[in-house]
């Protein structure tokens, strides 16, 4: 089974040097932000999309060290997804992530908005003076894309009649766009090939979504200690989740538990039984792993390298994350 330490040995100073540089860009003139950086940056979080991001310049810039926009472009994508965690914890009311206190039980609301907001406005900056206008359109993409899932998740709270495609859109926009962008953007910044950069963008996307789907998956298998949050969490909120959508289909009590919003005393606990003795599970993890076999055909055309061999494996990891 791949682990995160040895699959990102290869770009292992960069992500330390990253986590330097993002408590540095974020806290230097803001003490009580700094304090926030510090809080989520030490965190202990995988740092996937900046590795990704690393991992793919390095196998576009073969024989060359990666620029110091690579470099920066791995800080914004960064960002934006802490940008984006602070937020989607404030809306959801989530007192822990990664099995820390969030931000705004630390430090309270108003603190955690005004961080997020800060985030998003210092990754836009940045990603202005990378100066390259197709990788500024790529990254504001992908704050739009945010936005536009938390809504769709919003509006389809415990709606047992949303569809599979509707659920990978929503994971699209919440998880895989900006893995989806800020692989291709890498790419751009190397001077790729136009079919390159976008074979690049749907390894991104296929990754991302494997990614999702698996952690959709883990929120009923996994442990309050792994998860960092108590298992069946997205199905209380009415986030109705690939393992759900499957299960549905087979058993139509569940129905009746989420429409009625789990209103009666161990209505949750049944739904979760249901979902777990169902072959929604089943279905989930084939549906991951068809994402993350797409994801590896994206890399044909990119040149032997460890970088390359790296992501390659990153499918292997994703999906090792169920067992």
């Amino acid at each position: 089974m791949t682990s995160a330490t040895s699959l990102f040995s290869t770009v292992e100073t960069d992500l330390r040097v990253l986590t330097d540089n993002l408590k540095n860009l974020v806290g230097a003139h803001h003490p009580i932000l700094y304090a926030a950086a510090e809080h989520l940056f030490g965190a202990g979080g995988k740092r996937l999309r900046p590795a990704i991001v690393f991992l793919i310049s390095r196998a576009t810039m073969p024989g060359q060290d990666i620029t110091a926009r690579h470099r920066r472009l791995a800080e914004i994508t960064e960002m934006i997804h802490t940008a984006s965690l602070v937020h989607d914890d404030v809306v959801d009311e989530s007192e822990v992530r990664r099995g820390v206190p969030t931000v705004h039980s630390s430090f309270g609301n108003r603190i955690a908005v005004l961080a997020g907001d800060f985030l998003f406005a210092q990754s836009s900056w940045h990603l202005a003076n990378l100066d390259n206008l197709e990788v500024v359109k790529l990254l504001s993409k992908v704050i739009m894309d945010m936005a536009e899932g938390e809504i769709q998740q919003g509006l389809n709270r415990f709606d047992t009649s949303l569809s599979i495609e509707a659920y990978l859109d929503k994971s699209y926009y919440k998880t895989a766009s900006l893995i989806a962008n800020s692989a291709k953007a890498a790419g751009v910044l190397s001077d790729v090939p136009s079919s390159m950069a976008e074979n690049l963008y749907n390894y991104g996307r296929h990754i991302g979504l494997a990614f999702q789907i698996v952690d959709d998956i883990f929120d009923f298998t996994g442990s309050l200690e792994a998860l960092g949050k108590p298992a069946g969490s997205d199905l209380k909120s009415g986030n109705l989740t690939a393992p759900v959508l499957f299960a549905l289909k087979e058993n139509p009590i569940l129905e009746g538990l989420i429409e009625r919003e789990f209103a009666h005393e161990g209505d949750l606990d049944h739904a979760i039984a249901l979902i777990l003795e169902s072959n929604g599970m089943e279905r989930s993890r084939e549906l991951a792993a068809h994402h993350a076999q797409s994801a590896i055909a994206c890399l044909s055309d990119l040149p032997p390298s460890e970088s390359h061999q790296a992501l390659t494996e990153m499918a292997d990891y994703v999906l090792s994350r169920l067992h």
